[in-house]
């Protein structure tokens, strides 16, 4: 592409690109598009984006498209990559100048600097760190700033490379600039803290970007630039420099001066000051040793004592106690139980550590958060009263304990409780102790301390355990607290149930539990508590059942936000999975919300996945009833597992779920049910983790009506098993091959003419000696039932095998047994055991010699499945064959176990004809060995029995008595 012909043609064709008018813009995409390989293009780019002169979004277009261009093309294995002579030109032309007047544009262009720096710096780019080095020094403000945003934006890049020679390199660079990078921080913050004295607002701003910047360079410099940076004493004078600017600059941030736009900048640069020492402290533990007695007062001091008072804000506590919680937690700090096995760094650390925490400071530290950082604020008590719905919901849904101050102080109590419950337990339980009777009502103050330590012995519940008598607690002092009705004692009755939540599952005997249902009960008329979800004794809550459920479902209705209906949702599955089929009664009026709530949550994908957890609990609650749901039920399984549908991507799991419950709760298979399979296909080409699902979903309709189903899509599901049988896990090979083995199961007669395609496969895997046991025990279970169940199909199989291999038939058969009879031991279930058996028993009488030749093994695997089935009778002294079933009975579940569901009662009733669970193995054998002595007359049958191993022969002997 010739530049300067070329340059007028590209610039129009941008220009375009960025038109509002989609006939104008889409050809020009289209042509950018093909200009993207071609030689000289972004040369012509370049020219473009850094000329002034241009119109702001042709420029910006134009560096965007040079920036995809060095993801696709710069490396040089890239298919179309940039000629080595072009690359040259362009890296000089980046850093030409450093001047661009835009400062998104000029983000850009330090990013796409960068991702070159990343692939070519230093071997190619030499000249990349020492221009920039030079040009961070200039006196114009642009080219400086510009510059020193490079500068950033290279460092981070190079910092994150992780390869061995990579990191070598970034060592390297960092030994040969560190110093530098030192001096300019120093000098751009002593520059802004001069400035801020005499009042020089807009100057102040401008040197407070160029601190910024720079801290930033040093962070990843010193962070990543050091193996062990605690040798390297400007490594460690920085990071002890780092207390004193945090004390400058909190200390700038009390100016009434600042105007909020610098304020913002500064706060930010506080921030990152407090990110360098936890970067460090998460890369060099040990390196941070020496800053860790420092790094501890600094912290408490702001946090824990007054100095903090009217200095700090809420971001630059929550990083303060990131940092403290960092220290406690280090598992680099924890010497190991024998001591003898510490590092001297590790046994030196805790040292620090222990000589830190002391009795009053842990003290301090333990009151201060209880008594300050826990207390409800005068914003959240409005909010709460207000709209408690988004109270509850920020609550219990806020940020991570990294980024908010709630949870991060609670994160902070629970790691130093833990670590120092000895010496904080009597501290707590003392507080407690202060807070029993009655609040007065008119003190506001006394109800929030009492909601914040009772919050406290919430979270320390575990460590509590031996010091307090919950029991006793709950009847004395909280259960009456419950019952409390006054308006301001809100706060204490929601935190004693979540307080009760907290430990139901540590500490709670069962016979208070009816009690605090009763409890549970009346709160839920009061519409602004929170609804927790307790372990529970289905036989003590069934007296609470219908009016707990009705109160939930009233609130489920009342309540407007999305997470809040997800919760209540939540713990009315709970219940209905709990109470399982006693729940019929009361479900009415939820079954038929459901239908406006999914048609409401159309736009909130989490909601819905919310509701489909609540109908699985539904179905399998209902049993066969769930029928009366399929007009709502069938359309939402329908669309949660459409893979063409983008919700498919949250609904699909919970979908899966939903239809597989569905059908094991079925009592028939309707036309729409049946509909629902043509989903199937497209998740089967899937291959994702919901596979183990969908084979667990076809498995149910084959149980459910086999007929109906194989002959609608016996044929689009062999073809789908063929193909995932191409490329496919030892485990999901083995998945498919169940399936056939059920359908053959279900439907000996048709099943192996309908996965006739898949049985070849089957037969070589079992001649050729399948290595893997599970694979082989299916292959031998498939063959087994397609043998004994029907024999004429065997034998053209058989006959295809022999043609396909160009073998002898005989031999065939003859490879097939002493495999079968060598493999036996790979067949762990019995029932597979004594389907082998049985199968290879079928094959007598015969007068085939190969047939007779592997009578010894054939009699082998048939004293071995007695051995699995055969019980003795203790009165007789006879022997019974345990796996007959004789007649149909319901099966039976105990209160800790779910009633049997429809596939259950389907499956027990196949198993009725089910030739393993129907013939009897001893009779079998013996009919079968009655028979081969009539085809061969005495003689010639004792002289097959003498292949057989005495010792065998005996056990048959003792097995067949009474015969």
């Amino acid at each position: 592409m010739d530049l300067n012909s070329a340059s007028t043609v590209v610039l129009q064709v941008l220009t375009q690109a960025t038109s509002q008018d989609t006939a104008v813009l889409k050809p020009a995409e289209e042509q950018l598009k093909q200009w993207e390989t071609q030689p000289g293009f972004y040369s012509v780019l370049l020219n473009i984006f850094t000329n002034h002169s241009l119109d702001v979004n042709v420029r910006w277009l134009a560096v965007l498209y040079f920036k995809n261009g060095i993801d696709r093309y710069w490396r040089r294995v890239a298919p179309h990559a940039l000629s080595e002579e072009e690359k040259t030109t362009l890296r000089a032309g980046l850093i030409t100048n450093f001047n661009e007047p835009v400062n998104q544009i000029a983000t850009q262009i330090s990013v796409l600097i960068a991702k070159v720096a990343r692939v070519d710096c230093p071997r190619q780019w030499p000249e990349l760190i020492p221009t920039l080095v030079e040009s961070v020094k200039v006196q114009d403000d642009l080219q400086q700033h510009r510059a020193l945003l490079t500068f950033y934006h290279v460092t981070k890049t190079l910092a994150s490379k992780r390869l061995a020679a990579d990191r070598k390199l970034f060592y390297d660079l960092t030994s040969s600039i560190y110093s530098f990078a030192c001096s300019l921080w120093n000098h751009h913050t002593d520059t802004f803290l001069q400035q801020i004295c005499t009042g020089d607002e807009a100057a102040a701003a401008n040197s407070l970007e160029r601190t910024l910047l720079s801290l930033k360079v040093l962070r990843k410099l010193t962070v990543h630039g050091f193996v062990e940076p605690h040798w390297n004493a400007e490594v460690m004078g920085f990071l002890h420099a780092v207390f004193e600017r945090l004390k400058q600059f909190l200390e700038c941030s009390r100016s009434i001066r600042i105007e909020s736009i610098c304020r913002d900048r500064l706060e930010k640069t506080i921030i990152l000051f407090t990110k360098v020492l936890l970067d460090f402290l998460d890369q060099h533990p040990f390196s941070f040793t020496a800053l860790i007695q420092r790094s501890l007062e600094f912290s408490v001091s702001y946090v824990f004592t007054e100095a903090g008072e009217g200095v700090v804000f809420e971001q630059f506590i929550v990083q303060c106690m990131n940092l403290i919680k960092m220290i406690v937690k280090n598992y680099a700090y924890k010497p190991s139980k024998n001591i003898e096995d510490s590092s001297p760094e590790t046994l030196e650390a805790h040292k620090i550590k222990t000589a830190f925490f002391t009795y009053p400071t842990l003290t301090e530290i333990c009151r201060r958060l209880v008594t300050h950082y826990f207390l409800l604020t005068k914003e959240e008590l409005t909010m709460w009263e207000e709209d408690p719905e988004s109270f509850t919901v920020e609550e219990t849904g806020g940020d991570s304990w990294k980024y908010s101050l709630r949870p991060c102080t609670e994160v902070l109590f629970i790691d130093i409780f833990h670590e120092y419950n000895q010496t904080l337990t009597p501290v707590l339980l003392e507080m407690v102790h202060s807070l029993q009777g009655s609040t007065n009502m008119e003190n506001t103050n006394a109800i929030l301390i009492k909601d914040a330590v009772y919050n406290a012995v919430g979270l320390a519940a575990y460590e509590l355990f031996d010091s307090v008598d919950f029991d006793q607690w709950f009847k004395n002092q909280l259960l009456a607290e419950l019952q409390v009705s006054h308006d301001r004692y809100k706060p204490i009755r929601r935190r004693v149930i979540w307080l009760i939540g907290q430990w139901i599952s540590v500490k709670f005997k069962s016979d208070l539990r009816p009690v605090l249902y009763e409890a549970i009960r009346n709160l839920l008329q009061d519409r602004d508590l929170v609804v927790n979800d307790f372990e529970f004794r289905t036989d003590q809550f069934l007296p609470y059942l219908e009016s707990m459920f009705t109160l939930l479902f009233q609130l489920l209705q009342e309540v407007t936000q999305c997470d809040t209906k997800m919760h209540v949702l939540h713990v009315l599955s709970c219940v209905i999975e709990r109470v399982n089929m006693q729940i019929r009664p009361y479900v009415g009026c939820l079954v038929q919300y459901l239908p406006l709530l999914w048609k409401q949550s159309e736009e909130h994908n989490m909601l819905r996945c919310a509701i489909l957890t609540t109908l699985i609990h539904l179905v399998q609650g209902l049993g066969a009833d769930s029928k009366n749901l399929y007009p709502f039920l069938l359309p939402v399984i329908q669309l949660s597992t459409d893979v063409s549908q983008p919700p498919h991507v949250y609904l699909l799991e919970d979908g899966l779920e939903l239809w597989l419950v569905t059908l094991e709760n079925s009592p028939c298979l309707t036309p729409e049910l049946l509909r629902i399979f043509q989903n199937m296909s497209a998740l089967l080409e899937l291959s994702s983790e919901n596979l183990k699902n969908c084979f667990k979903i076809i498995n149910a309709y084959i149980f459910l009506s086999s007929p109906e189903f194989l002959q609608t899509y016996a044929a689009d599901l062999c073809r789908s098993f063929c193909e995932l049988l191409k490329d496919i896990t030892t485990e999901g090979q083995v998945q498919v091959l169940k399936v056939v083995e059920n359908v053959l199961k279900v439907n000996p007669v048709l099943g192996p003419q309908m996965f006739q395609p898949l049985l070849p496969s089957v037969f070589r895997g079992i001649i050729d000696g399948e290595r893997y046991p599970v694979v082989m025990s299916t292959y031998l279970g498939i063959m087994g039932r397609v043998l004994l169940q029907n024999a004429r199909f065997f034998s053209l199989l058989l006959s295809q095998m022999a043609c396909e291999l160009g073998q002898e038939l005989d031999q065939i058969l003859g490879n097939v047994i002493e495999m079968w009879v060598d493999r036996m031991d790979n067949i762990t279930q019995p029932e597979r055991r004594k389907l082998s058996a049985l199968a290879l028993l079928s094959l007598l009488p015969s007068l085939n010699s190969v047939i007779q030749d592997k009578f010894c093994g054939i009699i082998n695997i048939s004293v071995e499945g007695l051995h699995d089935v055969m019980t003795e009778d203790s009165e007789t002294g006879t022997y019974k064959d345990c796996m007959l079933m004789s007649h149909f009975e319901e099966p039976k579940a105990t209160e800790d176990e779910e009633p049997p569901t429809e596939q259950d009662k389907r499956k027990k009733m196949l198993a009725l004809k089910d030739p393993v669970h129907t013939v009897s193995l001893q009779q079998f054998i013996y009919e079968k060995l009655k028979a081969q002595q009539e085809l061969l007359g005495e003689q010639g049958f004792h002289a097959l029995m003498e292949t057989v191993d005495t010792e065998i022969v005996a056990q048959l002997q003792e097995f067949l008595q009474g015969f």
